[in-house]
């Protein structure tokens, strides 16, 4: 299973997604989407994950959840927009890797990208940066990754330079 992962659209969907994404199976959108037209973009093109962020306003907010919990391909996930920092999560995320034991974390809000093993809760923390205009960050930044029976088998990150 091959998955895009993107955060932090604030209301622009970059057509290079399109193309990036075009052979992935799934694509999971970590927060901030910033307008219904995006998650339904996303949602035309291929399946699609998505939690709220913190600026998704109530029309967002009353399609798709602030945490998902789901299995991909035997691996457990995590998504959430606001996670906290690395390895000291907020309480109510400390709180759900305790329950649910996921092999990734997937989250969004800070701007930026980070793929990193976290021992102490034995996961994957997935931060894909942000896909979209505003913020302070640089470079808009995509991650895919290949999962296989439980196993998380690659990851790429793709940068959208100008």
């Amino acid at each position: 299973m091959t998955v895009g992962i993107l955060s932090d659209t604030h209301g622009f969907l970059d057509k290079r997604v399109f193309s990036h994404f075009e052979k992935c199976d799934e694509i999971w959108h970590a927060g901030d989407i910033g307008s219904p037209e995006v998650l339904t973009a996303l949602m035309n093109f291929k399946p699609t994950r998505a939690v709220f962020g913190n600026i998704d306003g109530r029309e967002i907010r009353s399609q798709i959840p602030e945490f998902a919990v789901f299995m991909a391909d035997g691996m457990k996930v995590l998504m959430t927009h606001i996670a906290g920092k690395f390895g000291t999560y907020n309480r109510e995320v400390k709180s759900k890797i305790l329950d649910y034991q996921p092999g990734i974390l997937v989250c969004g809000h800070s701007h930026i990208l980070k793929i990193a093993f976290d021992r102490q809760n034995k996961l994957l923390y997935l931060n894909p940066g942000a896909a979209g205009k505003q913020g302070f960050h640089k470079t808009q930044t995509l991650v895919r990754i290949r999962i296989e029976q439980g196993s998380i088998q690659g990851a790429e990150v793709i940068e959208l330079a100008n």
